[in-house]
């Protein structure tokens, strides 16, 4: 095993699961860090612009489906959302049937800021992933989709 990226030396499985595992990290985090540079340039963290983008694609969110959306805590959806407010990008409001929910919308500055940054993102990504053919895209698309949404154990 040759191209192994792990220097764990175990059962032949857990050094395979490893190194993919390994491999997957590596990928996401460097093709993170080079989207991160032009949305830092819009004065966006990733978290900011998929809360963002989720608002305008999918349209106003309670903040607790936002953060389920974007796999971020209470916590951390509450941090980002405080942030988009402060910078006059969303509004929130409490619904008035049961105040504990929290409505999530895009003011008009917030949309102006996706609808401007988002087009250079999707081209951005779109040339990232152009070392893959589309069957290799989808193919990908399948396998991470199957490992993320498998059952807890």
């Amino acid at each position: 095993m040759k191209d192994m990226s792990t220097r764990h030396r175990g059962p032949v499985a857990e050094v395979l699961a490893l190194d993919t595992f390994v491999k997957l990290a590596r990928a996401a985090e460097s093709l993170g860090a080079r989207l991160a540079s032009s949305l830092a340039e819009a004065g966006l963290t990733e978290s900011q612009f998929g809360a963002l983008e989720a608002l305008l694609h999918i349209g106003p969110l309670h903040q607790c489906d936002l953060g389920k959306k974007l796999l971020r805590s209470s916590g951390n959806i509450t941090l980002v959302v405080d942030n988009l407010e402060k910078r006059g990008l969303v509004t929130r409001t409490r619904e008035a049937a049961d105040r504990r929910f929290v409505r999530v919308a895009l003011t008009a500055d917030g949309e102006h800021l996706i609808r401007r940054v988002f087009p250079h993102h999707a081209a951005q990504i779109t040339a990232l992933l152009s070392v893959l053919s589309e069957e290799e895209q989808r193919h990908l698309g399948r396998l991470c989709r199957r490992v993320g949404l498998q059952q807890r154990g």
